[in-house]
């Protein structure tokens, strides 16, 4: 029997850049998949847009829509623990909605998961040496291996890429990666794998996990990712590391300094 994945694309203003056809395109062409859009506070006509789009296949996509925008890390939480309750989905995957990395690409990581038991996670890289078609900002690209020194640091794992926003599990172990808010709104990849490495265990998690160069990956204008944000980059890897190895301090919890509000959502 065919694996069905659900994909978790969330989506913050993303009127102007979500390319209808291509989501309606591929689930004409691959009947193995969930899509589930999640509206993380759009302040334009995002969530109408995906409702419209919901019409195209109503058993297949889902439109779950949170009232205040809480960022991406709680988006794909929400959506991730909205399909683990799904009983025909056996894999859960998160995607950009500007498909940067496109809904093909996803598929060769699923069929990759799909084809080795051991495996419970994939995720695509653009810094693997066989990575091809890579068009990225030269400014982004220096801020990204700058940060990525100290993501290597924190992390202690031989990863290359690890904020690809395409990334695969196993539905059996999505409970011990998004059962816990995450700390940061958009450097939650990291902790993504933290958790993994302490409920698997080093040795385990590198046999279980495989890090797959994607043939293309585009930068798509227009992120989300704000000023502010680029700022609290720092920040967010200095509280990440103090949560996850346990160094206690006297000042507010994580969750207060990043206002982790737990929210609700609706299903559209």
């Amino acid at each position: 029997m065919t694996k069905t994945t659900g994909i978790i694309i969330p989506c913050y203003n993303e009127y102007n850049r979500l390319d209808q056809k291509k989501f309606c395109d591929f689930l004409s062409k691959n009947s193995n998949y969930h899509l589930c859009f999640v509206n993380d506070g759009s302040s334009d006509d995002t969530l109408k847009m995906l409702c419209e789009l919901k019409e195209f296949d109503t058993q297949r996509i889902s439109v779950l829509d949170l009232e205040h925008n809480q960022g991406k890390a709680t988006a794909v939480q929400t959506g991730a623990n909205y399909l683990a309750d799904i009983d025909i989905i056996e894999n859960i995957a998160f995607l950009d909605a500007d498909l940067s990395t496109s809904l093909e690409e996803m598929d060769n990581l699923v069929k990759k998961l799909n084809s080795d038991p051991k495996l419970t996670m994939v995720f695509g890289s653009r810094k693997a040496a066989e990575s091809n078609n890579i068009d990225r900002n030269i400014i982004r690209k220096i801020l990204s291996n700058f940060v990525g020194f100290f993501i290597r640091f924190i992390l202690q794992l031989p990863i290359k890429d690890t904020q690809c926003g395409a990334k695969v599990f196993k539905k059996s172990i999505i409970e011990n990666v998004y059962s816990q808010r995450f700390i940061s709104r958009w450097l939650f990849d990291i902790e993504i794998f933290l958790r993994l490495k302490k409920h698997i265990g080093l040795k385990d998690l590198l046999n279980c996990i495989s890090e797959e160069p994607l043939d293309s990956w585009i930068e798509v204008e227009g992120s989300k990712i704000t000023l502010k944000d680029s700022f609290l980059i720092p920040i967010n890897l200095l509280m990440i590391w103090l949560s996850y190895f346990r160094i206690k301090t006297h000042s507010k919890s994580a969750s207060d300094i990043f206002n982790l509000k737990t929210d609700y959502y609706m299903v559209r």
